[in-house]
């Protein structure tokens, strides 16, 4: 009897595979975090799902979430198995679907910033304390380098109460993207804008437009955002995903690449490297709100 049941097992298992057979067959499902018109980001998704599929040899569907809580969501009952996320997205993802980095964004060669707090270099203002009673602009309540980070140096320095940045400036602003936000200052629509180390450089061309605009403040450095994998995903898996993205690099991905979210490429990433982004979302009580994780129009969070 046993052994006619331990047959049975064993012909059972032939017909099914392994376990990650089913996802052979079925392919990998990427969630794109949204930053640009859904329907450009999912064209361009798609073309880097074609590419992925090829480095990995298996098919890679590419949906676009409608916001950043869902992306957590389908991490979590593994509706998707990878997903493109910021940092304080992954640490959310993280934390909540105990999902895993499988590598890091490159942007302009980098994979870490920093965040600043801009100012009009005629304005009078030379260090972060003058701007007690000003407005600032940020660029939206999940961003690392628009507000986390940003408002974890104004808590530092003791310059707020309850970590409300109302307590220190007169008017505090969301400007929905770095680009909108630098516009808001260098027209004096606002005193000051919190934003990543490059955006005067990448937002500003003229270089007598560069020239009106200085920072007063600066972050510790920020890690990159990158893809995640979801829990329980094979893990002889998740390294083949990882060589396909280390591998992407030069002329052949450039433009995909840049089309999807203005990146360079992919370079190896821990989980430990995000410590730093735990703490400061820790310090600010950060927790996730269903309307507020759309990044920036130009795609940076």
């Amino acid at each position: 009897m046993i052994a006619r049941t331990l047959l049975a097992l064993w012909a059972l298992a032939l017909v099914l595979g392994p376990p990650s057979a089913s996802i052979a067959a079925e392919g990998l499902h990427l969630v794109l975090t949204p930053s640009q018109k859904p329907t450009d980001l999912l064209a361009t998704g798609e073309e880097f799902g074609k590419v992925l599929s090829g480095l990995v040899g298996m098919p890679v569907r590419v949906t676009v979430a409608s916001d950043y809580a869902a992306v957590i969501e389908a991490l979590r009952n593994r509706t998707a198995d990878l997903a493109f996320v910021h940092p304080g997205g992954y640490v959310l993802a993280s934390r909540e679907a105990k999902a895993v980095i499988v590598a890091r964004n490159l942007w302009h060669g980098k994979s870490s910033f920093t965040s600043r707090i801009y100012v009009r270099k005629n304005s009078g203002v030379a260090v972060l304390e003058d701007l007690r009673g000003k407005t600032i602009a940020f660029t939206a309540p999940a961003s690392p380098w628009g507000y986390i980070y940003p408002m974890v140096l104004v808590i530092e320095r003791d310059l707020v109460k309850n970590r409300d940045p109302k307590t220190f400036f007169r008017e505090v602003v969301f400007a929905g993207s770095h680009d909108a936000g630098m516009r808001a200052l260098l027209n004096g629509h606002v005193d000051a804008l919190a934003s990543f180390d490059q955006a005067r450089e990448q937002y500003l061309k003229d270089p007598a437009q560069r020239e009106k605009i200085i920072y007063v403040a600066e972050t510790a450095p920020i890690p990159e955002g990158g893809i995640c994998a979801r829990d329980g995903l094979d893990p002889a898996l998740v390294a083949k995903v990882r060589a396909a993205l280390l591998s992407m690099k030069g002329p052949t991905y450039a433009p995909v690449l840049k089309a999807l979210y203005d990146i360079d490429g992919f370079e190896p990433a821990d989980d430990r490297e995000y410590e730093p982004v735990r703490a400061a979302m820790d310090l600010l009580g950060w927790r996730p709100k269903r309307t507020d994780h759309r990044t920036g129009e130009d795609g940076r969070p």
